[in-house]
């Protein structure tokens, strides 16, 4: 009798054990889902702050040259 109960507690920490990988696998195919967008959406970011900072410096190069001594007096 002893060993049967030994074997039942066995296994139902096994089934428990068997719910609990079901979980963290679905918890962690949800952080990759949520990494990969926010990747993306840095990515996108990263690109948009490229082409501001090269819109600047174009407006930057149109300036005149002297326009950068006046204000500085």
């Amino acid at each position: 009798m002893s060993n049967t109960t030994q074997i039942d507690q066995i296994a139902e920490r096994v089934e428990r054990l068997l719910v609990r990988h079901e979980e963290l696998q679905r918890t962690n195919a949800l952080l990759t889902q949520q990494l990969q967008e926010l990747s993306h959406e840095r990515d996108l970011l990263k690109s948009r702050l490229g082409a501001a900072r090269h819109r600047i410096d174009a407006l930057i190069d149109r300036l005149p040259k002297g326009a950068d001594t006046k204000d500085m007096a």
